[in-house]
């Protein structure tokens, strides 16, 4: 059985800071991440999607991190054809059209200049060891078929020599008729496929399938059982506490997944209050083999 590293979706959301999760005296930019990393061992950097990181963000979350820690880096909004604030752009790069990058759409050019600039700022992270991988969640309109095929050829392309993870939203591509193919594709880029948790019996829902594409890494992303999935506010579409039925119910698939991969992340986005790392630390205790 791999490495199993169970963690959050971020360690900065504004209502985890406010839930006194964090000590007194650790509740500064350093001391969170120190207290974080105390408690869990990764953590997905979701700040990545809104706005490109910094070489010098990197450096610092290695100071505050043990060896071991993992950063799983969320790629930036652009690279994976969600709308895009011109004002998320470097300030030498917002010439492109406005109209455009709301929709999602750039030029070769500019994503190619986009990946340079973000894979900068993770080098460090990666040069150290401490890159798990680079999450490109795509959107709900990405749609199995020969051109989302060309996207993810060109993105595997763009991103050779680092480490990447894909997550669908359109339920789609883990259909029964299309999850074999999708496997292969995944295989075949040298991707980890995404497994996801989430209710069911919302429209667009996910299948609960936790498949492994490259051995070197699984991940699996707890979304929550929201049943306001793809509507309302962000802590809407994720509001949810996991009971211990409910992690324990995942605790096979996972195990197997993890018998598949040299190292598998279990990362939760239920992201209101401390619910997350809360739920974190108990998958942790139940997926630790019993001391004998």
């Amino acid at each position: 059985m791999g490495d199993v590293l169970v963690g959050a979706c971020s360690w900065t959301d504004r209502q985890l800071v406010a839930s006194g999760w964090y000590p007194r005296g650790r509740r500064d930019a350093e001391g969170r991440l120190r207290h974080y990393a105390s408690r869990l061992p990764v953590v997905e950097v979701d700040a990545g999607y809104y706005a490109l990181p910094s070489r010098r963000n990197s450096e610092l979350w290695l100071e505050r991190t043990p060896e071991g820690f993992r950063f799983d880096v969320k790629a930036f909004s652009l690279l994976t054809g969600h709308p895009t604030r011109p004002e998320a752009l470097p300030a030498d790069l917002r010439g492109a059209d406005p109209d455009r990058l709301r929709r999602g759409q750039a030029s070769d050019g500019l994503l190619d200049e986009v990946w340079g600039r973000f894979a900068e700022a993770v080098e460090p992270l990666r040069k150290a060891g401490r890159l798990g991988t680079v999450l490109f969640q795509f959107p709900p309109w990405f749609a199995p078929g020969s051109r989302a095929e060309e996207a993810l050829e060109a993105c595997a392309r763009r991103t050779e020599g680092r480490p990447i993870a894909v997550e669908f939203r359109h339920p789609g591509w883990w259909a029964a008729e299309r999850a074999d193919t999708t496997h292969a594709l995944l295989s075949a880029l040298g991707a980890s496929a995404v497994g996801t948790d989430m209710a069911q019996d919302v429209p667009g829902a996910l299948p609960p399938v936790t498949p492994v594409t490259r051995p070197s890494l699984a991940v699996v992303r707890f979304h929550g059982r929201s049943r306001a999935w793809g509507r309302g506010s962000k802590e809407d579409r994720f509001r949810h506490d996991y009971s211990v039925t409910e992690l324990a119910a995942r605790v096979p698939r996972l195990r197997r997944a993890a018998d598949l991969a040299d190292e598998l992340h279990v990362l939760f986005n239920n992201c209101c209050a401390d619910a997350a790392v809360r739920a974190a630390e108990t998958m942790r205790e139940l997926l630790t083999p019993p001391r004998r």
